[in-house]
């Protein structure tokens, strides 16, 4: 049975791919099933997807709001399928808890950033509501309490992968790789995003390093929480398919998606 001391044997290049397709799972899903698709089925004659931002020539509230309601509805669906997380190998299960934190983080966390900041979707969703103070206070103490929740969601998939409790180095790769790994690969693809610099400062950047902060505070979570009766998932070998996969994808995410993709009608 692998302990902490096996926790070495993780490949971090295999854990670097698997964070890079996470991450743009969770885009993929928000900008482009979320409001891509509601704008295109609403009407729009123009729609245009990067990674920071989807534009289009309609607004309506349902477009704003529906990319963190589909990361919502796909965290739901990887929390069932990650209810039989032992029958995947530790790769794919490492994949399915990134996949679940990536979008509990951004779809809670972007109900706390637009109460905070009055910007983003959710600023759009409650901008013509009165009074406007308490939807964003709403939106502000719904956030703190959904994405603590999301935590502890994701610290009880985490804690499977615990081994010796008193090395707690496997949990901070683990969780600090993806967050650090997303960060750069949204930073290097935003900024050829064809809005502008604004949108890598005010939108790529705070959802990812901002919405995955919780991503910093899990290793310390799992520290404490109690231990498992299930066996430890064995550590993360090197995989020449993800690490091939994440590259092909982390590319055509920096250097197509980054661009911008424009569909007209």
């Amino acid at each position: 049975m692998p302990t902490g001391g096996a926790s070495a044997k993780d490949d971090k290049l295999t854990i670097i791919a698997i964070s890079a397709l996470a991450c743009i799972l969770q885009d993929l899903l928000h900008e482009g099933l979320g409001h891509g698709v509601t704008a295109w089925l609403s009407g729009a004659r123009s729609v245009t997807m990067s990674t920071v931002a989807l534009q289009s020539d309609i607004e309506t509230r349902w477009i704003s709001a529906n990319g963190t309601l589909v990361n919502l509805v796909f965290a739901a669906i990887f929390w069932l399928v990650l209810l039989r997380g032992q029958l995947y190998r530790p790769a794919t299960r490492y994949f399915l808890v990134l996949a679940l934190a990536g979008n509990l983080f951004t779809g809670t966390g972007y109900f706390f950033f637009s109460g905070v900041s009055n910007f983003g979707d959710w600023a759009a969703v409650i901008q013509d509501l009165r009074p406007h103070w308490m939807w964003r206070l709403g939106l502000v103490l719904l956030g703190v309490a959904s994405y603590y929740a999301s935590m502890l969601l994701v610290r009880a998939q985490l804690r499977q992968f615990r081994g010796d409790a008193e090395n707690p180095r496997r949990f901070r790769v683990l969780c600090w790789t993806p967050y650090f790994t997303d960060g750069i690969l949204a930073g290097v693809a935003g900024l050829l995003n064809p809005a502008g610099l604004f949108y890598v400062v005010a939108s790529a950047l705070p959802s990812t390093l901002g919405a995955n902060a919780g991503l910093l505070s899990l290793p310390s979570m799992l520290g404490t929480a109690e231990t498992s009766e299930e066996i430890p998932v064995e550590p993360i070998q090197r995989s020449g398919v993800w690490i091939a996969v994440g590259a092909i994808a982390s590319l055509l995410f920096i250097l197509v998606l980054g661009r911008g993709i424009t569909w007209l009608r």
